[in-house]
């Protein structure tokens, strides 16, 4: 009884019920938080007094490198749920977090590379810490690859789910790289454990992008979790209804 709940949050119909009603909360708040954000980030932020106002990509790098590492841990995550209690619906969360998590990882490569060119001078450098955040790139690109390499989609959850509970492995790396190696990468300036090197004037809309780039990503997910959902349930009743209701 006391795992009942567990069990009902591994129900694809429950879930797709469910989050109906989350979803316009879920765009309001994103919309609201990033649009404040990149106002007050942009706009209403001082500039840095070494790196001018090229530093102001951080607003769009920052939160996109956090949900790229998060992103993967859920994935993971999700992917060792399918496996140990076999709940299709962890499956379905693995897979539509990873093309998600790849666009994410991708904007921070790209956003870095031109903060880059004026802070380094280069757009590339084979730093410990892009390199690593490349890697991670690929093993998103690989679990997209890997789900439709098998004609049979629970061979396919399988291989995805291994592949990324073996990525994890890249993951401490990458938060660790600018303490371990020698790095061009600045080290981290928002600490869980320490007080945070950036100024207020700065690190509260940099917070509200967090933030709503965290609300963003639920949303987002939540979007092809159910697109995914329908695809693989299309053949039950309360698909075909659903369907014949036009919801």
């Amino acid at each position: 009884m006391a795992w009942q709940w567990f069990h009902r949050l591994g129900s694809p119909r429950w879930f797709y019920e469910k989050t109906s009603a989350w979803l316009p909360w879920l765009a309001a708040a994103s919309a609201l938080l990033l649009a404040v954000g990149m106002a007050w980030g942009l706009g209403f932020a001082p500039q840095d007094a070494k790196q001018g106002n090229s530093y102001r990509i951080i607003f769009i790098h920052v939160p996109a490198a956090f949900l790229a590492l998060a992103g993967y841990y859920l994935m993971a995550i999700s992917g060792a749920i399918g496996l140990i209690w076999k709940m299709k619906l962890s499956f379905v969360v693995m897979r539509a977090a990873a093309p998600i998590g790849a666009a994410l990882t991708f904007v921070s490569l790209f956003t870095g590379a031109v903060w880059g060119k004026p802070t380094w001078g280069t757009y590339w450098v084979w730093d410990a810490r892009i390199t690593s955040m490349l890697i991670l790139f690929f093993l998103y690109v690989g679990v997209i690859a890997l789900s439709g390499a098998f004609a049979r989609e629970q061979l396919a959850d399988k291989a995805c789910a291994l592949l990324a509970l073996v990525g994890t492995v890249n993951i401490p790396i990458i938060y660790k790289s600018v303490d371990w190696w020698f790095t061009l990468h600045q080290p981290a300036t928002i600490k869980l454990t320490e007080s945070s090197s950036i100024d207020p004037s700065m690190f509260y809309p940099l917070l509200t992008m967090i933030i709503g780039f965290y609300c963003f990503y639920a949303w987002v997910l939540i979007l092809h979790t159910r697109t995914l959902v329908l695809k693989r349930e299309s053949r039950t009743q309360w698909v075909q209804q659903l369907l014949g209701e036009g919801r």
